[in-house]
């Protein structure tokens, strides 16, 4: 069987779980074999993104999450969209754990192009493998978003609600810029079915595999990024971009 390498974070206490193989029970190694025996040359749907779709692809991606629990069903394929509010991005390498993909009741396994991808998908850094990540973000956000109330200290709880309520803005009625001055670096975009990314004041189309730079587009644009985030991002948090941005 294939194996990932990366660990696994708790979805409901950012908690470290470790597995492997000989902690699953023997019911579940047997539907992971007959899965992986019948799908071995189907990339798997958990993929993401930055419209926040789940789709499959080759591709691995720089970053992973989770979006609060399982989604998947034995057989891995994607029975829902969301679990719970707490979405969030992680590192693919912590510590040596190991992680089996998609097994069953466990959560699944969300993979990320980069950090700019998974914040306009609407999820966050992790607690546990990204704590000065995690905290930088929270002060950065609570320094953009005075509005809300919320401080450094409070629980995460309180970002991942107004979270929410972003992600789950229809397309048609998130924001739309003409200028794209008025964004900072890191926020994403798209026009048409294309989503880009922002950075020094270029556009560079999104795909899988990395960004390409090429011809810009004419506005206005849909800004994919939730609102508090590009707020965020104003306040001093850079995210981490894809190697293919030069």
């Amino acid at each position: 069987m294939r194996r990932a390498v990366f660990f696994a974070c708790s979805s409901k206490s950012n908690a470290p779980v470790r597995e492997s193989a000989a902690s699953v029970p023997r019911s579940a190694r047997a539907v992971n074999a007959r899965t992986f025996a019948h799908n071995r040359s189907m990339p798997l749907t958990n993929r993401v993104t930055p419209f926040g779709e789940i789709v499959a692809n080759r591709a691995r991606g720089t970053m992973f999450g989770n979006r609060g629990g399982c989604m998947h069903s034995d057989d891995r394929r994607i029975l829902r969209q969301w679990v719970n509010r707490r979405w969030i991005c992680c590192v693919l390498e912590y510590k040596g754990w190991h992680r089996e993909v998609m097994q069953p009741n466990r959560y699944t396994e969300l993979f990320f192009l980069d950090e700019a991808t998974a914040f306009a998908a609407g999820h966050r850094p992790c607690a546990l493998c990204r704590r000065a990540d995690h905290q930088r973000f929270k002060e950065a956000w609570c320094a953009g978003n005075p509005e809300h109330g919320v401080a450094p200290d409070d629980s995460i709880e309180r970002i991942d609600a107004v979270l929410h309520h972003e992600r789950l803005i229809a397309p048609a009625e998130r924001p739309v810029v003409a200028a794209l001055h008025t964004l900072t670096d890191g926020a994403m975009v798209s026009r048409g079915e294309d989503a880009f990314l922002l950075r020094d004041g270029r556009l560079w189309r999104w795909s899988f595999d990395g960004y390409e730079r090429g011809a810009r587009p004419r506005g206005p644009w849909t800004v994919l990024t939730p609102p508090s985030v590009t707020a965020a991002f104003a306040a001093g948090y850079a995210p981490a971009v894809h190697p293919s941005v030069a």
